[in-house]
């Protein structure tokens, strides 16, 4: 039997994990004193940190499942959709998480800064996996928002937990970029894949059908969440994904656009342009001359 849950409110977060509410926007939840239920789908309508000690099971995202096992972080937001599987035996997940409502970051440092904080689109595979060390500073900063939670709301409350939080988040931005470099080979891997994808995409009838490729699309050709994609590909080549593709269509229209068989309105909708005008302003923007030009200096 499937159960579905919905986390609309911190409340509803903290009856499932059976703890107390505190504070209606915020709370820190004991893994352990949740559900032995492995069976439910979770609709998570709050931002949840979570921080797995252990997982005796899988969680699916998407079409694909994951294990994970000590010290990994995972990220949650508004709109997602957590499925737990089915286990042949009830099992008692370890670990903490932080829940907090959409509305506790008005008026605050922490949503003028929020966009920075990507990974809360990340995929769960793409999980953080963190030494013994980083757990610690995780931990640290789990409890300093546990205990400021447990004391009486006053005009002070809410400025002292952002704070915690957006401490937390540094560490996890920096905790993710030392995972990025450790991880560096395989990343690498990605990269060529990354490369490869678009060549074969333009040996292909793709771009006449989906027009240029897209972040998405190539995201989800190499199994990544778009986010994680974007900030590997950044981390990598120093530019967005979405610069990088742009300039693996130019490299290969100066290939196109040198051959004088063909008309450039004809190569820009090979490319997957909707227009020569458009193909035209960004071969300009990428190369300094137009399609013409460049034809006639080769």
């Amino acid at each position: 039997m499937n159960n579905t849950v919905n986390f609309d409110t911190v409340d509803s977060y903290n009856k499932y994990g059976g703890q107390t509410t505190m504070n209606p926007l915020v709370s820190i939840v004991d893994l352990s004193q949740g559900p032995l239920n492995c069976y439910t789908q979770l609709n998570v309508g709050l931002y949840i940190i979570v921080f797995k000690d252990k997982y005796c099971g899988e969680i699916e995202y998407g079409r694909s499942s994951y294990d994970y096992n000590e010290g990994a972080l995972l990220f949650f937001s508004p709109g997602q959709v957590i499925r737990l599987e089915e286990t042949e035996e009830l099992h008692q997940p370890k670990g903490y998480a932080l829940a907090f409502h959409p509305d506790f970051l008005h008026r605050t440092s922490l949503l003028k800064n929020f966009h920075e904080y990507t990974f809360f689109n990340y995929a769960m595979k793409e999980a953080l996996y963190m030494s013994e060390k980083e757990q610690t500073d995780i931990l640290d900063c789990f409890a300093r928002i546990k205990s400021e939670i447990e004391r009486p709301i006053d005009q002070h409350s809410k400025r002292v937990i952002i704070s915690a939080i957006e401490l937390l988040l540094s560490y996890c931005i920096r905790f993710y970029d030392r995972q990025f470099i450790t991880r560096e080979k395989m990343n690498y891997g990605i990269l060529e894949r990354f490369e490869e994808l678009v060549r074969n995409y333009y040996q292909s009838e793709l771009p006449t059908d989906l027009g240029l490729p897209t972040v998405n699309y190539c995201a989800s050709e190499l199994f990544l969440s778009p986010n994680y994609f974007g900030d590997l590909i950044k981390k990598e080549t120093g530019k967005t994904a979405h610069e990088y593709i742009q300039n693996t269509i130019i490299n290969v229209a100066k290939n196109k656009v040198a051959d004088p068989s063909k008309s450039l309105g004809e190569i820009a909708y090979e490319l997957g342009f909707k227009s020569p005008s458009h193909f035209s302003k960004l071969f300009k923007q990428k190369t300094g001359k137009t399609p013409n030009e460049y034809r006639m200096e080769v």
